[in-house]
């Protein structure tokens, strides 16, 4: 596996410079949420007239904003969708939530021991992200440095979202790393400049998060030192 290479903006990635600033996704990464969402969207769209397994849910859409799932929806299902079928997935998702949402296993005991500043860049509203950031114990150690994809024009796989939280905190590309669980989460920082922690103890396979300036760890208790 490389451990450096080139951006698509121009940059160049080294895993030998300093970190910065660490970028957090949020679901997946932080909050254990991905399995409940990609649960919750597998049974609803099969459900609506879109069979898709938990596979394929995590194909289309993890990693993606709600409004690009929203518009696939609609095109793919188009009239035949109830007029409140967005707020039947949201309640479910809170039903889910509430029962379930926990951090990620090992995310607390890493944030601990990390020693350089942190953020949240998150594909999510700013309303989800108060509350599942809230629910596991989690929003307070991120306050005032969370960014939410509804903030740029494009979502991941672009970098503007990364590029953004960066630039808001004052810290060059090339002195960030992103720790992500999406194939186009890992990609978003990839174009970025930006060196790729690639968690794969969740659900996307490890073979899709591979590629140029991305490190691949399994268990989130390792964070500490790779960021070392």
């Amino acid at each position: 596996m490389r451990r450096d290479g080139t951006a698509a903006h121009g940059g160049r990635v080294s895993m030998a410079d300093p970190i910065g600033l660490v970028i957090f996704d949020c679901d997946g990464v932080l909050v254990d949420s991905e399995r409940l969402s990609v649960r919750v969207e597998s049974a609803t769209l099969t459900e609506l007239g879109w069979p898709l397994t938990e596979a394929e849910v995590v194909e289309h859409f993890m990693g993606r904003s709600d409004t690009y799932m929203w518009t696939a929806i609609e095109e793919r299902l188009g009239p035949t969708l109830p007029g409140d079928w967005k707020e039947l997935l949201q309640r479910r998702y809170q039903d889910a939530f509430e029962a379930e949402l926990a951090p990620v296993p090992g995310v607390v005991e890493a944030l601990d021991g990390i020693d350089v500043p942190t953020c949240v860049a998150s594909s999510g509203t700013h309303a989800k992200l108060r509350y599942t950031l809230g629910r596991t114990g989690l929003y307070e150690r991120f306050d005032g440095r969370i960014f939410s994809g509804t903030e740029v024009a494009n979502g991941k796989p672009a970098p503007d979202l990364f590029l953004h939280a960066a630039s808001r905190l004052g810290v060059e590309p090339a002195a960030c790393a992103v720790v992500e669980d999406s194939a186009y989460g890992v990609q978003a920082a990839r174009a970025a400049g930006m060196r790729a922690l690639a968690y794969t103890g969740g659900l996307t396979p490890a073979h899709r998060l591979r590629g140029r300036g991305t490190v691949l760890f399994e268990d989130m208790r390792q964070l500490p030192e790779l960021l070392a």
